[in-house]
């Protein structure tokens, strides 16, 4: 299926999501022990990663995601954020930035991860899996529900030779996908800061809105290894510094 497609450079990344950028990069640079490697994605492909979610409902969408060979990590960012459990060549495309953003495909939960045919050629073999090859990295969206692996999205991974990804988003209205929350795994969060409840106010504060219209009250994003092994994921501009980074 043809879809959306980022090739740098990006659009204007919104001022609320560059915020919730920055508050993200702090937390994983605080929760870095946990990791065994780190990935880098540009605010500009998160942006556009949000708004094909909210336009594909309800269905979830798959995203193929490419490095850019010529940017490597920045050697600053890619120490600060490095843990002791920091494994080298543990992945394909590790050290380098995302550059580029397609959609693969879209559905339910089980059938997003295939790629339809037009995605396939004779150099895809059958025994690679309904993956075949075509990206180093995998991103799908969990609309309405947390970034938390199912048992089909950690078989999914078995064919990647990157990492994959879990764009989990918090929106209104809900239309026919209420927020389910009732799954038990950790949780990366992009979410407004804690307010005070207002008299009158109903529902989560509201984080951004989106060109669709909806109100976007939380993003959540992680990356893993097939093995298991958490990636630690870090949102770069497109000069390859995180946001809220200082270069003093």
């Amino acid at each position: 299926m043809a879809g959306p497609r980022h090739v740098r450079p990006g659009p204007m990344v919104e001022a609320w999501l560059i915020e919730a950028m920055e508050r993200y990069n702090e937390e994983s640079l605080e929760r870095r022990e946990a990791y065994a490697a780190q990935v880098h994605l540009p605010g500009a492909v998160l942006q556009d990663l949000v708004w094909w979610a909210l336009q594909a409902l309800p269905d979830e969408i798959l995203v193929g995601l490419d490095v850019d060979g010529s940017q490597a990590h920045q050697p600053d960012v890619e120490a600060a954020f490095a843990g002791e459990a920091h494994r080298d060549g543990l992945f394909a495309g590790q050290g380098f930035v995302i550059s580029e953003a397609a959609v693969v495909n879209r559905g339910d939960s089980y059938s997003v991860h295939h790629l339809p045919e037009d995605w396939t050629d004779d150099l895809f073999r059958s025994d690679r899996g309904n993956r075949g090859g075509r990206f180093t990295h995998w991103l799908h969206t969990h609309p309405n529900a947390p970034a938390v692996p199912s048992g089909a999205d950690a078989d999914a991974a078995q064919e990647t030779l990157g990492v994959d990804m879990i764009l989990g988003l918090r929106f209104s209205p809900e239309g026919p996908l209420p927020w389910f929350d009732d799954v038990d795994g950790t949780r990366r969060t992009l979410a407004a800061p804690e307010q005070p409840r207002r008299f009158g106010r109903r529902g989560p504060p509201v984080l951004g809105v989106a060109p669709s219209g909806h109100r976007i009250h939380e993003i959540q994003l992680i990356a893993f290894h097939r093995t298991g092994l958490g990636v630690n994921v870090v949102l770069v501009d497109d000069e390859g510094w995180p946001y809220g980074w200082s270069q003093d």
